[in-house]
């Protein structure tokens, strides 16, 4: 009866030690943080941050078991926003928002496993130039102007 309750013991110790949740954090050569988020029977789960070298934020957002998944953020080294958008099954969809080197929004693009699929909005000086549509990450469609647009299209295909 001892034996196995030891037995019981230990296999209900390892199991819980295999399903630990843990904070991780690793780190550069010169210091800085690289990487920072929570693994789970080892994996990464939950919300994770990464860095460049000089210490800005490089990208964060969710995975789940190792898969990126949920809404990401992308950073350039100066710590302006790069990109913005779902992932699902670790790939790109939905809609996603890529901004220019001063923080506008240059485009919005709606995406399907990391390919353009759907509308494009292309902006200038925060003004709507252009939306094409791509089908498979091919350009099917191009307008330069809403009204001509609307005449094609309704806009709740946008959303």
């Amino acid at each position: 009866m001892y034996r196995y309750t030891l037995l019981v013991l230990i296999l209900l110790y390892s199991s819980n030690a295999l399903c630990q949740k843990k904070y991780h954090k690793k780190y550069y050569k010169n210091g800085q943080l690289k990487v920072e988020g929570w693994l789970q029977n080892n994996q990464k789960n939950g919300y994770w941050k990464f860095y460049f070298k000089n210490g800005q934020l490089k990208k964060e957002g969710h995975f789940l078991n190792n898969t990126k998944t949920k809404y990401w953020y992308f950073y350039r080294k100066d710590g302006s926003k790069k990109e913005e958008g779902h992932f699902l099954n670790d790939k790109k969809n939905s809609w996603w928002l890529f901004y220019t080197n001063n923080g506008e929004v240059n485009h919005k693009c709606q995406l399907k496993d990391n390919q353009k699929n759907g509308y494009c909005l292309r902006y200038q000086s925060k003004k709507l130039i252009k939306i094409e549509k791509f089908l498979k990450g091919n350009k099917i469609k191009e307008w330069t102007d809403l009204q001509s647009f609307k005449k094609e299209n309704n806009l709740s295909d946008l959303y």
